[in-house]
């Protein structure tokens, strides 16, 4: 996300995000899941959780305060969740969430575009860009693969002044949709029984036409190809090759994150931290978990040299600084959207939600057949507040100085918070089961709101302890008899 009146393709690069898709026949209960960090230009970007009612769009034309966008819109759209803005004056940037028909979307993860594609495809000034993509999109459809077609649609109509990684869900498809150029994109739906990371590259590679059960695509794009000599490499079309960069930058700020997650899930293949050829489609050795994208995403190369923290494993100061870690300072919010298949459809959908800095923070499970959002996360202003996002990002701020010796107990919370997390859901999902129509709504609204406060609860305490312990060990001590 950029601030108004920045450079766009300057911040873009530097607040970028870090993606993971999961096929259902890849994940151990049979769901789907796609989640995302959403990472700022710095340190602070306070976030929300809404849920936006249903409502008629006939007549309302949508103009985006963030680059002047304008759109008229038509039909009915359902309720969807989003993580919003604290403060909506630059734009929505609802970023993540499910809608009543337990369709998932995140938007977006950035990438960019190399300059020859752009000397032929310019990027669109006011075109459909991340702030305004989900409330353009999320509300009017009714699969993973209605999403592809209709926000495919927009950019081919309006243009985008980014280049994203988008990503959708339902609880039988996963798909990954890329745009490139200022009206060019491809769409790949990830296997099933297969997982993909997105590290602010362009991922998707291949490219098969004749494929539509698993690739979507621009109408133009392979004349647009042909016509301006942009494939170096005919008789394939790798989207990646050709219109991503391949720089050094890539190899130092993005592949190493893929590089990292392929390693936790897939440890038995050898590659490279800065290749360029780190393939976008992988297959676990295993079932994956909620837990496991959780780690991922709050991760910073534990267990390698390349770990920041100076642990046990971390190499030389050098080693430390070499790649941008998944977990750092401009981290804002983290969302696994989870669509569950061995459930009642009324309660198959969680937002895990984790505000601050993944590495301290919990991630906190919240339906989404709601009607409203918890109070602690419905609010996050610009200064410090009473507000989720605030109390993780304080977390933050006492652990970071103190980090080996607070890490213990952070990680401890953490634990409890998960086991706290997976408890929840199962009671809460067990007595949905029981409940019908609007008194299922109610039901879980009421239950998030619980969830929550143990949540702000369980971090007050840990912070309580950490505050006191720090006091504990001031600079500024003194005892009678320190002076001899």
């Amino acid at each position: 996300m950029q601030p108004k009146g920045r450079d766009k393709m300057s911040v873009k690069k530097m607040s970028s995000c870090t993606a993971m898709l999961v096929g259902k026949n890849a994940s151990i209960d049979g769901s789907t899941m796609i989640a995302r960090n959403e990472d700022y230009y710095d340190g602070v970007n306070p976030k929300t959780f809404q849920v936006y009612p249903a409502k008629d769009y006939t007549g309302e034309h949508f103009k985006s305060t963030y680059n002047g966008l304008e759109v008229d819109l038509d039909g009915q759209g359902c309720c969807f969740t989003a993580t919003t803005n604290g403060d909506i004056n630059n734009g929505r940037w609802d970023e993540q969430g499910i809608n009543e028909y337990n369709v998932a979307m995140s938007a977006s993860e950035t990438e960019m575009t190399n300059p020859r594609v752009l000397g032929h495809d310019p990027l669109v000034e006011k075109g459909v860009d991340e702030d305004s993509m989900v409330y353009l999109v999320l509300p009017f459809i009714k699969s993973a693969r209605e999403g592809v077609q209709r926000l495919g649609h927009l950019i081919e109509t309006y243009g985008t002044g980014e280049s994203n990684g988008i990503a959708f869900s339902d609880n039988n498809e996963v798909w990954y949709f890329e745009t490139a150029g200022g009206h060019q994109w491809v769409a790949q739906r990830i296997p099933d029984d297969a997982y993909a990371i997105c590290p602010n590259i362009m991922c998707i590679e291949e490219v098969n036409f004749e494929d539509p059960d698993n690739f979507m695509f621009a109408s133009t794009i392979q004349q647009f190809v042909q016509d301006n000599n942009l494939n170096p490499y005919p008789g394939s079309f790798n989207f990646r090759k050709i219109f991503g960069t391949n720089d050094e930058a890539d190899q130092y700020y993005n592949t190493p994150r893929s590089w990292y997650g392929q390693k936790l899930f897939t440890p038995s293949v050898e590659q490279e931290p800065t290749s360029l050829d780190i393939p976008f489609i992988q297959r676990a050795e295993k079932k994956l978990a909620v837990e496991d994208i959780e780690y991922f995403l709050s991760s910073h190369y534990n267990g390698t040299p390349y770990d920041p923290t100076g642990s046990y494993a971390s190499g030389d100061e050098k080693d430390q600084k070499k790649f941008r870690s998944i977990a750092l300072d401009r981290n804002q919010s983290s969302c696994i959207l989870q669509i569950r298949n061995n459930v009642p459809a009324e309660c198959a959908a969680i937002q895990w939600i984790n505000f601050g800095f993944f590495a301290y923070s919990p991630y906190v499970p919240f339906f989404t057949n709601i009607n409203a959002t918890p109070a602690s996360y419905d609010h996050a202003g610009n200064k410090v507040d009473d507000s989720a996002y605030w109390l993780q990002k304080q977390l933050e701020v006492i652990v970071e100085p103190r980090y080996h010796e607070f890490i213990n107990e952070v990680n401890a919370f953490r634990d409890a918070s998960q086991s706290y997390a997976v408890k929840r859901v199962d009671m809460i999902t067990a007595i949905a089961k029981t409940k019908q129509g609007d008194a299922v709504t109610d039901f879980l609204t009421k239950r998030n709101d619980k969830t929550a406060t143990h949540a702000m609860d369980a971090t007050k305490d840990l912070l309580n302890s950490l505050i006191h312990q720090s006091l504990l060990n001031s600079k500024f001590q003194f005892e009678r008899g320190d002076n001899y």
